[in-house]
């Protein structure tokens, strides 16, 4: 059984190829899906396919469209999501993602160091499995195939 996993959270670390190195290290038999990952077509998507906004407001809000329905899509087709909270960035679209998950029905699996464990105890309560690294995730779903 082939699982489909959404890895939500910031673009602006390699975390997501480490997940997906150990996974194939533990023979996990997953596909990966996420957001995108290139910054400068993420932002820009809107006004590539809608053409020229007004203002920063208006070229935000055309991207943000057309980025919330491609998470949407690729949410929706996974069986597990997989939330990384970390500390070094604002971490506004992966809490945005884990609402979505949880709104979907979407078994989440919450990545978040020891540090954060007030800010996101709401968020954790929710989560189907609170964990503090990508091995203790990537441990969870292993647990599956056992």
């Amino acid at each position: 059984m082939e699982l489909n996993v959404y890895l939500a959270g910031q673009i602006h670390t390699d975390w997501r190829n480490e997940v997906k190195e150990k996974a194939i290290a533990k023979e996990l038999p997953l596909t990966f899906f996420g957001p995108q990952e290139n910054h400068e077509l993420s932002d820009k998507i809107g006004e590539d396919i809608l053409g020229a906004q007004p203002n920063n407001l208006f070229r935000d809000d055309a991207a943000s469209s057309i980025n919330n329905l491609r998470t949407q899509v690729l949410m929706q087709k996974s069986d597990i999501v997989i939330a990384l909270f970390g500390e070094q960035y604002k971490q506004w679209n992966t809490a945005i993602d884990a609402s979505m998950a949880l709104t979907l029905n979407k078994p989440l699996i919450l990545v978040r160091p020891e540090s954060l464990i007030h800010p996101l105890k709401e968020l954790s309560n929710r989560a189907n499995v609170t964990v503090e690294t990508v091995d203790q995730a990537l441990e969870v779903i292993a647990y599956i195939y056992q």
